[in-house]
Formats: structure tokens, sequence, C-alpha cells
């Protein structure tokens, strides 16, 4: 199977419209407030950290690129040919690998484990953006990339962000600048029930190893000026050795 055009339409409108700089993008925060915290849970249950490491959904690829920092090999696959195009822009020195991938494309998917071996996955914000068949075959695409040996960290926004986001978009002016583009381009976030989540990875064949709370900084303000962070849960999934 493969997405549907309207949802592939969305994202590709979304990543041509989206400005240049850093921080422009309402998930785009600094790595030291994302993907920095989520490392210091994933290392511990890394079985080979030597592993390749997959970016998935990676979007203009600013975490890919603080991940190249921290392992040798880092490939980061999306959607979206225009926020490759931006990632790769973002990206002069070439440190990341980028790649287009559906991953709801099993065929695909297994194509680029084929090229790359078992690999250690990071995703963040990935399933609770995608329609709702896809959701299954994207805990799947993640089962295929760790194959026996790795393991995937996967950051979801909670239910309880959904009522955050409806206060924000409700306020006196309406949604705050950087989340009006998400709604404008259809794409509706926080719409996984908290109990789906892990039962998504235990019907793709994976074993949660590890779970909690963590809020996801956004790169929004607040009306009182303080930063936006928004309610989410996180696992650490693979094969058991």
């Amino acid at each position: 199977m493969s997405v549907t055009i309207r949802y592939r339409d969305a994202w590709e409108g979304f990543w041509r419209g989206a400005p240049e700089e850093p921080g422009s993008v309402i998930w785009d925060a600094d790595p030291t407030l994302t993907a920095e915290r989520h490392l210091a849970l994933f290392h511990p249950h890394l079985a080979d950290p030597q592993l390749p490491v997959v970016d998935l959904g990676c979007g203009n690829g600013t975490l890919t690129r603080f991940l190249t920092g921290r392992f040798a090999r880092v490939v980061g696959v999306d959607l979206s040919e225009a926020a490759l195009d931006l990632a790769r822009r973002h990206d002069p020195a070439r440190r990341a690998e980028f790649a287009l991938l559906d991953a709801t494309d099993a065929e695909a998917v297994r194509a680029l484990h084929d090229r790359l071996g078992d690999a250690n996955v990071y995703v963040r914000g990935l399933i609770h953006q995608s329609e709702p068949a896809d959701r299954l075959p994207v805990a799947e695409a993640v089962a295929a990339l760790v194959g026996g040996r790795g393991r995937a960290f996967v950051v979801e926004l909670s239910q309880a962000a959904k009522q955050v986001l409806a206060d924000l978009a409700q306020g006196p002016g309406g949604p705050p600048p950087k989340l009006r583009p998400v709604f404008a381009h259809g794409l509706a976030p926080a719409e996984v029930a908290d109990a789906a989540f892990p039962a998504l990875f235990d019907a793709a064949g994976l074993t949660v190893l590890a779970s909690g709370d963590l809020p996801l900084a956004t790169t929004e303000s607040a009306p009182d000026g303080g930063r936006i962070e928004l309610p989410a849960q996180w696992l650490v999934v693979g094969v058991p050795e």
C-alpha cells in the first residue's frame, strides 16, 4: 500500500511553504530540547550503537543533522521531496544521507533495510500525524528497519495534546502563527489514543522495552511568553535478545 495522494500533497504543500530559517516550523525546536533528551533515554537500550540510524519522517533534517554528531551513519527519510530539498540545503557538508521514503510502502522499506541492514530508528511525531489506515504500516516499517538487532525510539503526542492545541487555536487571535500552516494544510495532530500507541508496535511484532512521558518542546510561545510544550509519550521498541 502507499499513502493517499491527499496526504502526500498536504505534506508537499506544507514543506514548500515552510520558511528556510531554523525554528520557523512549530516542531523544529532546538535539538538540545528534543533529540538530546530522547537519546539519553534511548542509549541504555541500544543493543548495538554502531548500527546505522534512520530518522524516519525527518522533515527538514534538523534532528538528522544533530544525530550525525552522535552516530557513525545517519539516514533521514521522508515522504516529501520538498522537505528533503530543505534538509539537503541545510546540510552542505553532507554529513547525513537523505532519501525519499513512503513508510507505508513495504517494498520500499524492505529495500532500505537491504541497503542498510538492521538499523536503530528515531521517530518523532510521525504516527499521530498519519492517517488511521497508515498507522499500523508505519509501525510495521519500524519493525522491518530494526530487524533483529536494532531498536527504535518513538515519541508521539499524547491524547491530552489535542485539547492543548484546540485551546491555542481558539485563542483571541486564533491559532498561533506557527500552528496555522498545520491546520491550513489539513494536518490533524494528536489523533492517536494513548493506549493505541504501544498496541501498534505489539501488532507489528515488536516489544516495548521502555516507556514514559516527556513533554515535546515546540518553537511557539504561549501568550505569557513561555515556550509551548505538548504532552507526549515515548517508547523504546525492539526484538528482545
